[in-house]
């Protein structure tokens, strides 16, 4: 034993990392486990449980040991400075890509998209039988990413998706279905304005009135007219790109928005004391402005049944993902009620809202990451078949 002992001694470099190793993985299993990260702006994951099942998955990602490294990457010791760390390091040596993010020019970065999100097809198919059973209700916009819009800005020779031939295959499979409102072209020309966020994925509220501006001449509906009311500004915000980037010297984003008066009231949301109510309040949640998920403040954040009143006339069904957020303030000039659907948080059928209201049209408004990722979307919406044409 001393033996062994003594010849350990020879390898000081060596005893140091295994204690380092021990220790850290003791501090590692004590440290306190997070349900959220603030910095991140996410769930994390938690520890999962060990069955028979989760072993024979033959899903690789979704099996116990995929769900477990998972679990102890979100729930290492020193995360937060871990990746501030990486991130240090990633600009030192003058990378151009971080965590799943492109260090773009003129302070931007893009979300990585080497691959079409796996629910595109089955969300696109959806729609359609949707469109089938309710002819010449259904609008579509789909809104393309900034990294597609504004690839000019993409560092050199970055790989990338290509969601232009989904967003082709979109407008051709639901040509004379529903009304496509195709946003490369309108977005397309105003690619070097501030229309999508530097450090967020979402677009602002400047990109989003283009569309809105283009969707309601479409339609032959009043435009809402921006100089009409006062806009309030938010600085420093920091979105999903930087949360997972980090990058060093970041320019931080201006939120702006229109300040509006009209009330949203939230359907049947649980409330802190338990309680399931409706609740009438702005339309934006400002204290969300104080932290970082800033965004969260447009529509109060995601909610899965929500009313506007509008100053317009008629009805309209919005089913969205949270792009929409930025854009829906803006039909308060063209409608009387907008309804909201979030199908991540409501789990009614696409057809039971429609039976119990009357929507004089319903838009579809998803980003393109969004669309082609909703796990929910197809099975909200694909219900029923198509009516056989009625006999001449």
């Amino acid at each position: 034993m001393k033996e062994n002992l003594k010849a350990l001694k020879k390898y000081p470099i060596v005893i140091a990392f295994m204690v380092f190793l021990m220790g850290f993985a003791v501090l590692d299993e004590l440290w306190p486990k997070r349900d959220y990260s603030e910095m991140e702006n996410r769930e994390l994951a938690q520890r999962p449980q060990l069955t028979l099942a989760s072993l024979l998955e033959e899903d690789t990602s979704e099996t116990w040991m995929a769900k477990y490294n998972t679990y102890t990457q979100d729930q290492v010791a020193f995360r937060d400075e871990w990746i501030n760390l990486k991130s240090a390091m990633e600009a030192v040596l003058l990378k151009t890509e971080n965590n799943g993010v492109w260090y773009g020019r003129d302070d931007t970065m893009f979300a990585k998209a080497l691959s079409i999100g796996g629910y595109f097809e089955r969300n696109l198919t959806a729609i359609e039988r949707m469109c089938e059973r309710h002819p010449g209700l259904v609008d579509v916009m789909i809104v393309p990413s900034a990294s597609l819009v504004q690839a000019d800005r993409l560092p050199a020779h970055a790989p990338a998706a290509d969601e232009g031939a989904c967003l082709d295959e979109l407008a051709a499979r639901l040509a004379g279905k529903a009304n496509v409102y195709d946003m490369r072209e309108t977005l397309g020309a105003h690619k070097d304005e501030y229309i999508y966020y530097r450090t967020d994925h979402h677009w602002t509220a400047e990109g989003a009135y283009y569309a809105y501006k283009a969707y309601a001449e479409a339609k032959g509906l009043p435009v809402f007219d921006p100089d009409s009311v006062a806009w309030k500004t938010v600085p420093d915000f920091y979105g999903t790109n930087y949360s997972k980037a980090r990058k060093l010297g970041t320019v931080p984003d201006v939120i702006e928005y229109p300040d509006l008066p009209n009330q949203l009231t939230i359907v049947g949301e649980q409330q802190a004391d338990g309680e399931v109510r409706d609740v009438t309040g702005p339309l934006y949640e400002e204290s969300y402005f104080a932290t970082r998920d800033k965004y969260r403040a447009f529509l109060r954040g995601n909610h899965a049944f929500s009313l506007l009143e509008g100053d317009g006339e008629g009805s309209v069904l919005v089913v969205k993902d949270s792009y929409a957020n930025s854009f829906v303030p803006y039909l308060v000039a063209d409608y009387e009620t907008i309804a909201i659907v979030d199908f991540r948080a409501n789990y009614q059928r696409i057809d039971d809202i429609l039976a119990a209201g009357d929507y004089d049209s319903v838009l579809i408004l998803y980003s393109f990451q969004g669309f082609s990722t909703d796990v929910n979307l197809a099975s909200r919406i694909a219900v029923g078949a198509a009516q056989p044409a009625a006999a001449e």
